[in-house]
């Protein structure tokens, strides 16, 4: 069996004005990692549905190695409506296929087989998934080399503090924003200090490796204990933002699982989301001079 890098979470459709789009995080991290030379997997569910068959096809022809079940429910969608600002409003629909991933015998043999995975807390909204998330970060190997990333999406609400509060205690490297940063901060009761003392004191609350703040075009940091990397934005002619983010992390991830230094992962990282940015959908093919 290979190490591999696991996305686990929501697989879906985004259903936009000018028709749909895969969309989740899990199979966008996953999807890059894979560009970096590195066996990767999703895991999620789709329904028996045309749309469920649709997405397995579609990672099928993309190589991106699978364990998707098929479960009772249909497969998640997202009504996308853009207001007259042009700002999307997001319907994320409730009930659905990865709300209930089942935890399965191939799912535990892909965790003791997993050296990195990536989860959030949007799929973690209904108690299946969530249960199932938590059975597969028991099973995975124990060692220090292995990397839980536990990448914050904060959703119409599909969050609490509970939920945050035993993924920040699971995992050993936190990804989150400036938005979702003050969120968590009101949470949790620390409203008051400047964006770097609040990522300092989450670091060494939850003994975590490593924490990444990205701040849009304000340039994101990756903080370690006793050290901190800053990497500008770069400018560059925004296509769209979808994906972008993923594609850090997957990039980041794929740099230090290959023994780069944070600096290294860090600036391929800021490099790779850049181009992302330049490319229509979450998952353009990347140039050999980001994934060599």
């Amino acid at each position: 069996m290979k190490d591999y890098v696991v996305g686990m979470g929501e697989a879906l459709w985004d259903i936009l004005p000018e028709g749909k789009k895969i969309g989740g995080a899990p199979a966008n991290f996953a999807y890059h990692v894979s560009q970096f030379g590195l066996p990767s997997c999703v895991v999620s569910a789709v329904g028996d549905d045309a749309l469920g068959k649709e997405i397995i096809e579609n990672f099928t022809s993309k190589g991106l190695n699978h364990l998707i079940e098929t479960v009772p429910y249909p497969t998640g969608t997202v009504q996308v409506e853009i207001d007259q600002a042009g700002i999307p409003q997001y319907e994320i629909k409730e009930n659905v296929a990865w709300d209930n991933i089942p935890y399965t015998p191939q799912l535990e043999s892909l965790a003791r087989n997993t050296r990195a995975v990536c989860f959030g807390s949007l799929a973690q909204r209904n108690v299946v998934s969530r249960n199932t998330i938590n059975s597969f970060l028991d099973a995975m190997p124990q060692t220090d080399d292995t990397l839980v990333v536990f990448d914050v999406n904060l959703r119409q609400g599909f969050y609490n503090k509970e939920i945050l509060c035993n993924s920040m205690k699971r995992c050993n490297i936190l990804k989150i924003n400036d938005e979702e940063l003050v969120a968590v901060s009101r949470m949790f009761g620390y409203p008051g200090i400047d964006l770097q003392d609040k990522c300092w004191i989450l670091l060494g609350k939850y003994n975590l490796k490593m924490l990444i703040l990205t701040c849009g075009i304000n340039g994101s940091y990756v903080f370690t204990p006793g050290n901190v990397s800053f990497q500008p934005t770069p400018k560059v002619e925004v296509a769209d933002t979808v994906g972008a983010g993923d594609s850090f992390t997957a990039a980041f991830i794929a740099s230090i699982l290959r023994g780069k230094s944070v600096a290294e992962a860090h600036s391929l990282a800021v490099r790779t989301s850049a181009y992302v940015c330049t490319k229509k959908g979450a998952m353009p093919i990347l140039p050999e001079e980001l994934t060599d």
